[in-house]
């Protein structure tokens, strides 16, 4: 890209308030898929004193007009997608009218077609594909909205409540929604179209009846229940562990097959991903029925923090999502496991986020610059993001968080902020000192907590020293303020009370320091310390460990998530032995007969005793070293499960065969489930007659979750049924596409020779799309996050399919490209081969005429 064509970077440093607020829009639309016509009145008010010009963002718009208070106004000119108005009064009214193609936006932001439907996405700048705007998230206004629409699209929704509605000539029909509540523009949804629709009533803790609404593609209604379940006990928590109440008459949810995210928060009327509505037990996983539940809390918890209190600018963009991110962990975690919430959210830090920490598009949870909007939207955002929120919430305790939480909205509420302004309220409520956590907001890359424990055993004193050292790439970074989680277990495993100087202290220590020492008094033995409990701090954590302590944690430690990490911490170890070795070592006769035991007690949680047998993925296990040995982590990986397989055998088929499954969708039966599948995920690699009976019957089940649980095995296992089983799920469920993304899922994973030649094959099967971001996450995203040994071929095949459809995609669908570009942003990290393998297809993107914003970003900075 040349220097005149390069994008621009924003930078958070300078910022300014807008010169002109807009207090009221009204917006009619004349829906027509080439020619949509939109009419924007706004009431505008300078808020400067000078005359300044009013300048408004604008993309691929066709003007029409303009009129000030009335009548034809012509000092403006468009320029560089922007509408710049000179000689405004002081206030005025402002009418825009503009032209724009839902049919042609492949994009799938602003205003689009999507399955024969009206849709918008305006996160966070798609507003400025509708209409000349001030698409900003720091001017707030409310709307009236009035859709004029053939009356084959049946519904008309907008956001807030229904006003007015009725029938106009020529086969026209009409409806006007009001918000009350003053909004930014990313917040604005428009939905048009015929749908089956379930609703249902809630009624808020003061007595206020809300209308709740879910409307699906036709056909899909028996797959709504949950969802709108989900939603009802999302109003419910927020009311029980938040105090906030729902504040409009209606609460709508939309299902969309056509959608870039999960979904999106517009005020009373949310837009999802069909993926993150539909459910039932025949089409979904039990994973998809928690997934459902978490984002439809997520969603509606952004009503508070989100929607009622905003984001001043993007750069505060984890204001909103970091703190919901929080809030919808702690309803799956209250309403669910807490223990397997916990585990699900580290391994999203441990892998993809301390990656993208030590990665070229590392950046603080407050960014201090961006080219593309949309890139911002990342791990570091959104899941470090709420491990800040998690670690404040663990400093303070649950009371006076509360506390800071209801000051924050007192102090707020219907504005837009920073997140300066949320650390300041959960600082003043608490009365907690917060200056230097602040840091966490502002430092990038993930810190190292190197500790080291003596102990004195003539006067029973423990002594832990904690050394806090910043990450490699941010050395000037100043020490934070850490809450570092501990425990004690003697040895018997009991958990010991901590004391210093004869007086007892909290489990969680103050880590300000670079270097720390604490005491712990009255111990008759040395004990064994769990540290960094519960992940009490988004750390890497160094500390000398041997295998029988971390035995004694996995079987002892009072936090289910500090056993799990424990056994964790077994396999790694195991793997990196191998590694450096270089020979065939084999998992330890302790760390078996740990397995063995699980396997042969199912009295406990099954569903963490499923996770406890997992081996640790490739990205956790490539965190571990600075040049990833690809082959040789792949190939330990293979010989650990073949050796669990083989030597467990038999434990495994029995529990397999002793656990009963119902059906249903409680917890203890998706438990039964998950223990169920992680048994046949094992028992497939013993290639035995009893293992493929297990694999057919759970095939013919009328449960996805089994269903997918014996497909899944086979394909890891590459099991002689592998083809016919996959055949027959293409057979059965071809009619449903939301089904068949987890074929194609199922079909990326194939580990076989010719398997990059079988995917590009699949881009000619009836149900795939490349203007569908699902069908391209479900098969390529599949195929190069999770199929290790195909995608990072050394003869570079993997990366060249990767590579031609985000050239593809950057015409289609830029925010997806850049999306799935993810993989490539480590390409240092590898093997000299490897790496050069994909530079090569950076540099291929680099060279692309019409490379988009998005793309353009991720490259560039990869290849810095």
């Amino acid at each position: 890209m040349t220097a005149i064509n390069k994008p621009q970077t924003q930078y958070l440093k300078d910022y300014q308030a807008p010169d002109f607020k807009i207090e009221h829009v009204d917006l009619t639309f004349e829906l027509k898929p080439l020619n949509t016509r939109v009419t924007a009145v706004l009431q505008l008010e300078r808020t400067v004193e000078n005359d300044v010009d009013l300048v408004l963002d604008g993309v691929d718009l066709t003007l029409i007009s303009v009129e000030l208070d009335g009548a034809d106004y012509g000092d403006f000119h468009v320029e560089n997608e922007q509408l710049r108005i000179k000689n405004l009064p002081f206030s005025c009214q402002l009418r825009i009218v503009t032209e724009t193609s839902p049919d042609t936006n492949s994009s799938l932001e602003g205003l689009y077609l999507s399955g024969g439907a009206y849709c918008t996405q305006c996160e966070a700048q798609g507003f400025r594909k509708i209409t000349y705007f001030l698409d900003r998230p720091d001017v707030l206004a409310s709307f009236d909205v009035t859709i004029i629409a053939e009356q084959k699209y049946k519904h008309l929704l907008s956001n807030g409540n229904k006003i007015a509605e009725g029938q106009l000539d020529n086969g026209l029909h009409f409806a006007k929604w009001q918000d009350p509540f003053k909004k930014p523009s990313y917040l604005f949804a428009l939905v048009a179209g015929t749908f089956d629709v379930l609703t249902d009533t809630y009624t808020t803790k003061s007595g206020r009846n809300v209308e709740l609404a879910l409307f699906v593609d036709k056909g899909n209604l028996s797959k709504t229940p949950h969802a709108i379940e989900s939603l009802k006990r999302s109003m419910q928590w927020d009311e029980e562990r938040f105090n906030l109440e729902y504040d409009l008459d209606i609460y709508m949810i939309v299902a969309v097959d056509f959608f870039n995210m999960g979904a999106m928060e517009n005020k009373g009327l949310n837009i999802f991903n069909s993926k993150c509505v539909l459910a039932n037990q025949e089409t979904a996983t039990d994973k998809d029925y928690h997934t459902i539940e978490s984002i439809v809390g997520h969603e509606y918890f952004h009503n508070w923090t989100g929607n009622r209190v905003t984001c001043r600018d993007w750069f505060q963009l984890s204001l909103k999502e970091g703190l919901t991110v929080f809030r919808d962990q702690e309803f799956s975690s209250d309403l669910g496991s807490r223990a397997l919430n916990r585990i699900d959210a580290v391994k999203v830090m441990r892998t993809h986020q301390f990656s993208e920490d030590a990665g070229p598009m590392s950046h603080p949870i407050r960014p201090e610059k961006v080219i593309e909007m949309n890139n911002f939207y990342t791990v570091t955002v959104y899941d470090k993001g709420a491990e800040v929120i998690r670690m404040m919430h663990t400093l303070l305790g649950e009371e006076k968080f509360q506390q800071g939480m209801e000051l924050y909205f007192e102090r707020h509420d219907g504005q837009a902020v920073t997140c300066d302004d949320f650390v300041c309220a959960m600082n003043d409520a608490s009365g907690i000192d917060l200056s230097q956590f602040r840091r966490w907001y502002s430092q990038a890359g993930t810190p190292r907590l190197s500790v080291s424990q003596s102990f004195d055993e003539s006067t029973g004193t423990l002594k832990l020293t904690i050394e806090q050292q910043p990450p490699s790439n941010y050395l000037e970074n100043k020490p934070l303020h850490i809450p570092f989680a501990l425990e004690l277990l003697d040895e018997q495993g009991i958990s010991l009370d901590l004391k210093f100087e004869n007086t007892f202290i909290d489990s969680v220590l103050n880590v300000t320091q670079p270097y720390q020492e604490f005491q712990f008094d009255g111990f008759k033995t040395q004990p064994v310390a769990v540290l960094l409990e519960d992940f009490s701090a988004p750390c890497i954590l160094n500390h000398e460990i041997d295998e029988g302590q971390l035995l004694h944690i996995m079987r002892y430690a009072r936090s289910d998530f500090s056993r799990w990490d424990a056994q964790q911490t077994l396999f790694i170890n195991a793997v990196k032995q191998a590694v450096k070795s270089g020979k065939d070592v084999s998992l330890s006769d302790d760390v078996i007969n740990t397995l063995h035991e699980l396997v042969t007690n199912t009295k406990g949680d099954l569903a963490l005793t499923a996770e406890l047998l997992k081996l640790p993925t490739f990205d956790a296990l490539a965190a571990e070293f600075e040049i990833i040995p690809v082959d040789e982590i792949v190939q330990t990986i293979v010989r650990f499960e073949q050796q669990i397989a083989q030597q467990l055998y038999q434990p495994l088929l029995d529990c397999y065969n002793s656990l009963i499954d119902d059906g249903a969708i409680s917890p203890f039966s998706v438990a039964i489930r998950a223990l169920k599948g992680q048994c046949l995920h094992y028992l497939a690699k013993a290639g035995t007659n009893d293992a493929a009976d297990c694999l057919v019957v759970a095939a013919n089940s009328s449960n996805m979750t089994n269903v997918l649980a014996s497909l899944s095995a086979a394909v890891k296992a590459q099991h002689p049924l592998c083809d016919e089983l996959l055949a027959k799920f293409d057979s059965q469920w071809r009619h449903d596409v939301l089904v068949m993304d987890k074929w194609f899922a199922l079909q990326a994973m194939q580990s076989k020779n010719g398997a990059i030649e079988q995917i590009k094959h699949l881009y000619d099967h009836p149900c795939f799309d490349f203007s569908n971001p699902n069908r391209v996450r479900a098969l390529v995203g599949s195929f190069s996050h999770f199929n290790t040994a195909q995608f990072h071929r050394e003869d570079g095949a993997g990366y060249a399919l990767l590579g031609d459809l985000l050239i593809k995609l950057n015409a289609i669908n830029p925010q997806n490209a850049s999306r799935m570009l993810t993989p490539f942003m480590s390409w240092k990290r590898y093997d000299e081969k490897r790496a050069q393998g994909m530079k090569t297809q950076l540099m291929r993107l680099a060279s692309l005429e019409g490379l988009s914003d998005d793309v353009f970003e991720k490259v560039e900075k990869a290849l810095k």
